[in-house]
Parts: structure tokens; sequence; C-alpha cells
């Protein structure tokens, strides 16, 4: 995939141009866009799946907008496809991972991340301590900026994004075993009312990730926690 850490940027930003009109994404739409750049999907191929997902439906007669970015997802998929296939993008020079990044914007981007961390309130379980976690992970992030502000240059960005990729997986799991399971069970149910309309145009595969998607967000939403990947500055 391309190390390309405006991606969700761009893809809220041209879903709303297509649209012709601004619309905050649901939970539902952030979580789609997660299981993209989780599968690998270039920008490009989004961007081109939703301009193709406007095309047809412009031919539609209906007056009604596209309210759901998941109305693209079938095109999106079949642009990356066909993006594989043509070895279109297949290499990228690695200095483009930094492309636009200056060291004091990450490391303000970690500090502030581990002092939300550090005022959180999480749920403890049998033998799980959300807050511990949360604490330990806090001191990472400090670390990490510290080793930034003492480096020359700007370090290889998807080394980092895997460190923290690693970090928020810890957390996920602590939140999914410290909520009650009554919790976990609204939320997958509340998941599968907003995928119901659009389930047949997507894979198997892709709900199952999509669901898991959508309940690490409300889980992150529900404790206040941020998102610690390098996507989300």
């Amino acid at each position: 995939m391309e190390n390309y850490f405006n991606y969700f940027t761009e893809i809220e930003e041209h879903f709303q141009r297509r649209r012709g009109g601004i619309l905050l994404l649901s939970t539902l739409d952030w979580a789609l866009i997660e299981t993209w750049k989780d599968a690998g999907i270039p920008l490009e191929a989004v961007l081109r799946g939703i301009d193709a997902a406007f095309e047809h439906y412009e031919k539609r007669p209906t007056p009604r907008k596209v309210n759901s970015l998941a109305y693209c997802a079938q095109e999106v998929l079949a642009a990356a496809e066909e993006m594989k296939e043509a070895a279109v993008g297949a290499t990228r020079p690695d200095s483009a991972a930094g492309h636009g990044f200056q060291t004091s914007e990450i490391v303000a981007f970690l500090r502030r991340n581990a002092a939300q961390l550090e005022s959180a309130k999480l749920p403890q379980g049998s033998g799980v301590s959300g807050g511990a976690l949360a604490q330990e992970t806090a001191v990472t992030l400090r670390e990490l900026a510290s080793n930034l502000e003492n480096q020359d240059a700007l370090p290889r960005l998807e080394d980092l994004e895997r460190r923290l990729t690693v970090l928020e997986d810890k957390l996920f799991a602590v939140l999914l075993a410290a909520t009650p399971d009554e919790e976990i069970v609204t939320v997958r149910a509340d998941a599968d009312r907003e995928l119901a309309p659009y389930r047949r145009k997507m894979p198997a595969a892709q709900i199952a990730q999509l669901q898991k998607q959508y309940v690490h967000r409300r889980l992150l939403e529900k404790y206040g926690l941020p998102r610690l990947s390098l996507f989300y500055m």
C-alpha cells in the first residue's frame, strides 16, 4: 500500500465533493475507510471507485443524495482489482513516506495522545486493567516523542506506524475484554443495522472486518481515547 498518511482526509473530502455537499461521515463510513487502509487498497483506487459509483448513481432518475460511503464499496474494490492487474503504482520511492511531515508535528501528535490516554477513565475487568495499559502506552508515546526530538532526520514513518499499530491493538484487546458483554452485543447490533443496506455490495470478509472496525471505533468514542496511527494526524 502507498505509505500515504493523508488517506482518511483525502477520501472524506473527495466523497463530499462528489456528493455536492458537506456530510459528516458516520462511524460506519470511518470504519470502512479503515478496512480499505488495512487491506492495502491504494488511495487512488478508492478515489476512482468513488467516482465510478457516483457516475453510475447520477444516471439514475432520482433526486436523492448518496448518504453513505458504503454505497461506493463495490466500485472501490473493483478499482483496486483493476489497479492490481495493471500493476499501477506498484513501486513508490521510500522517501515519499515522510512527505509533508515535520518532526515537530509528529512529536506534538504523540504527546497529545499521551496526555489524552493519561486522563482517560478506562474499564477494569477480571484480571484486566485498562487504566494501567493506558498509562504504559502514554509513557511509550512520550519516549517515542523524546527520541524523535533527539534525531537529526525524520525516521522511516513505516517503522513508527508499525509500533503505533501494536500499541493500538493492545488497547483494543483490553477494551474488548473489560467492556461488559451486553454493551458489545448492542454495538454489534448497531453495526449490523447500518450494514444491512450494503451487504450485497461487499464480500463476506470485508463485512467481518468492517464489523470489527465499527466496534473498535465505538469503544474508542465511548472512553474518549485517541487513534494512535499517523493516519489520524
